[in-house]
């Protein structure tokens, strides 16, 4: 199941598309819907799972990752997600910014979206002694 549709990454998106990323967007689509359905089920701050985060909040989120991940079809010759780079001559010497969100061409969830999903912006840290704290009010 995936949380938006092509048209959906379409409508957000300040070019069209091409055949080729249109296919390559449903299949991307499929594993950042999976992307966010792994981190939902993980931990909040609180220590409760959050599996109830709004439908559209999912939907944007989804389609902010495609987004982000097809690049904005710019001919620069810098690589996706780069937005300068230099060249030397006989010394050989390549080098490219990567700038704002950083992105490669892979699919992220940003802390933007880690907000809309209602999820703290703690990363991969876990302690044994939070199983013990007491909920807070509203968690299940």
């Amino acid at each position: 199941m995936t949380y938006a549709t092509v048209a959906d990454v379409q409508a957000r998106m300040t070019r069209s598309m091409t055949e080729q990323e249109q296919a390559v967007c449903a299949v991307m689509l499929e594993d950042a819907s999976a992307m966010i359905d792994a981190m939902l089920m993980g931990k909040s701050t609180c220590g409760c799972s959050n599996p109830g985060a709004p439908a559209d909040a999912r939907t944007i989120v989804a389609c902010r990752m495609v987004i982000r991940a097809l690049g904005d079809g710019s001919t620069t010759g810098y690589p996706i997600g780069a937005n300068q780079g230099s060249m030397s001559g006989l010394g050989y010497s390549q080098s490219w910014t990567v700038g704002g969100g950083g992105s490669t061409g892979e699919l992220y969830i940003g802390k933007a979206d880690r907000q809309l999903l209602g999820l703290s912006n703690s990363i991969g840290s876990y302690s044994p002694v939070q199983e013990l704290a007491p909920k807070r009010e509203g968690c299940v």
